[in-house]
């Protein structure tokens, strides 16, 4: 009997992306405590995003940036096609979720750069790094926001839990009209 499920994401992708929940959770409740948990949360993440990135070059065929990298114009044409409910199903990320990885990808960097930036003492208590800190920490949450949004409806339309294959690893087996 054939399997109804493949793999598609893989030990690496799933460690990173639920160790950055937590990270962005705990920096988050921790915004108050600068000099001890948030700070180690903040370098811990900072880690797991330059880990990521090299893995976008050298990982498994689903982590790997040319496999979900799309131009913006296939990105607003995928966008267009989820508000009249005829999006295609991609086994791996599709277009909005590709651009999604790397606007939280440069919003983790930057909220990282920018507070290790105020430890120095050459940044130590400026206002423009700590209203870049500010700024993209923000960013995060509000992009968070949107990529649950985003999980829930893809999880819904295509009758598939996302969540549920991003802690097992495995997605159901492509369809004819899926984009593999």
């Amino acid at each position: 009997m054939e399997e109804k499920t493949i793999p598609v994401w893989d030990s690496f992708v799933r460690v990173f992306h639920w160790s950055l929940v937590i990270c962005i959770g705990t920096a988050w409740l921790s915004s108050n405590d600068a000099a001890t948990l948030h700070t180690v949360v903040g370098y811990i993440a900072g880690g797991l995003v330059i880990g990521r990135v090299i893995w976008g070059f050298v990982g498994s065929k689903y982590a790997r940036f040319s496999q979900f990298v799309r131009s913006p114009r296939i990105v607003i044409r995928y966008m267009k096609s989820i508000v009249s409910r005829r999006e295609v199903r991609y086994l791996g990320h599709n277009p909005a979720g590709g651009a999604m990885i790397i606007a939280l990808i440069l919003a983790v960097f930057a909220t990282c750069i920018s507070g290790w930036m105020l430890t120095t003492d050459a940044f130590w208590g400026v206002l423009w790094v700590q209203e870049v800190h500010g700024f993209a920490a923000r960013g995060i949450l509000l992009m968070v926001l949107f990529h649950v949004i985003g999980v829930l409806v893809a999880s819904v339309r295509h009758r598939e839990n996302l969540a549920l294959a991003m802690f097992s690893g495995h997605k159901r087996r492509p369809g004819p009209v899926d984009v593999v």
